[in-house]
């Protein structure tokens, strides 16, 4: 049962470090184009920069929000990717 319990803590740490190194969203939408995504995209690129500023000062103790907050972000940032795709077919 402790193997168990050690593997499941285990598999949970790798997975929230995982997230907590992953690439801050990509910035891949045209200014010229779609000034307004752009701008939001940057922001998304903003906060995901934020947290990793507060994942460090806090040693990375955030059960797991912060990493989730970065996930959120870079599902944001792709909805705004396809936003922009989806606009430049109109």
């Amino acid at each position: 049962m402790k193997r168990i319990t050690r593997a499941a803590l285990s598999a949970a740490l790798g997975l929230a470090a995982s997230a907590a190194f992953a690439a801050p969203p990509a910035q891949d939408i045209s200014a010229k184009r779609h000034p307004n995504l752009a701008a939001a995209q940057h922001l998304t690129d903003k906060a995901f920069q934020k947290i990793s500023d507060a994942q460090r000062a806090n040693e990375w103790d955030m059960d797991g929000h912060a990493a989730k907050a970065k996930e959120l972000l870079d599902q944001a940032n792709n909805e705004l990717k396809q936003a922009a795709e989806v606009a430049n077919h109109k």
